[in-house]
């Protein structure tokens, strides 16, 4: 087992990046993580499961490592294909189940009816939506090693986790389930572009890192797409400007606020065009006013 000196970069286990399954490297990541991690059972959990390969975070464990896993997988067809596959293997237990955040549906009650340990080796959490709300809901059962997916899109100094509903898909910022992980008794090791890696408390000191803060693990911001705007009142955007999952882009045009006539500095304007703008402000003052009244009344 090697371990890391304490003047290597505190990145280093992005280097060990490697995909079988994984997407962006996770695959060798966690394979070193898990070779730090001094008392292993071989148990490992992962959902949404899909097939139990497509960009799994687990099937090179147990396929190479010889780990016991519950996948589980919220639809129907999926979970069905999931249980024919692994029906001669008795060391996977495909779950038909959607995890949620109470307490008939969270990853307690889940796990309960399975023979898993409670402190198992690694939690891989990928359900594009409540991710956050999920491991906060988790209790009883204490993975030693968590990969948890957050919203790339999100700057990492923004604060952000989408309300706990099933029917909304929006993540969390990686400074929130950071701050959660932390609440956790979990310190952050490692950050990819989708996935954020934390061991327990106990174990930090063995991977020599010296800053795990956020904006130092993680490197890769292609996602993230920046909106300011100018002293002319002209939104700017700045990055990847783009919608990743829906493969669309986000044109400066489509974010403009100002009709392109009110475009300036008002120290600006000519008399007549601060009069017009003076009566722009009053209509859309009126019409946000009449808009925030109207969503607060649909939400009572």
């Amino acid at each position: 087992m090697n371990q890391p000196n304490s003047t290597e970069s505190p990145t280093w286990l992005l280097d060990y990046r490697r995909d079988v399954y994984s997407q962006c490297g996770e695959d060798g990541i966690l394979e070193k993580v898990l070779e730090l991690i001094p008392d292993r059972d071989f148990w490992c959990v992962e959902f949404g499961a899909w097939d139990g390969e497509y960009m799994s975070n687990t099937c090179r464990l147990t396929e190479s490592d010889g780990y016991s896993a519950v996948l589980i997988e919220g639809d129907t067809s999926r979970a069905e294909a999931l249980k024919a596959k692994y029906a001669h293997n008795s060391k996977i237990h495909a779950v038909n189940r959607f995890v949620g955040h109470s307490d008939n549906n969270n990853l307690d009650t889940i796990l309960a009816g399975t023979p898993i340990p409670k402190n198992f080796d690694l939690l891989s959490i990928d359900i594009d939506g409540n991710d956050y709300h999920v491991w906060n809901a988790t209790s009883e059962y204490r993975p030693k090693v968590v990969i948890i997916e957050f919203n790339p899109t999100i700057p990492t100094e923004v604060d952000f986790i989408q309300e706990p509903s099933p029917d909304v898909n929006q993540g969390c910022g990686l400074s929130s389930v950071v701050r959660l992980g932390r609440q956790k008794g979990y310190e952050l090791v490692s950050v990819t572009a989708f996935n954020a890696v934390f061991v327990r408390s106990e174990y930090f000191a063995a991977f020599g890192i010296s800053d795990n803060r956020p904006e130092t693990l993680r490197t890769d911001l292609s996602a993230v797409t920046w909106l300011f705007s100018g002293f002319d009142g002209r939104v700017i955007l700045h990055g990847s400007q783009s919608l990743p999952w829906h493969k669309l882009p986000i044109r400066p045009s489509q974010v403009q606020q100002l009709p392109a006539i009110f475009r300036g500095h008002p120290h600006s304007f000519g008399r007549i065009r601060k009069s017009a703008f003076k009566l722009y402000k009053k209509v859309w003052n009126l019409l946000n006013h009449l808009e925030h009244d109207d969503s607060q009344g649909k939400a009572a």
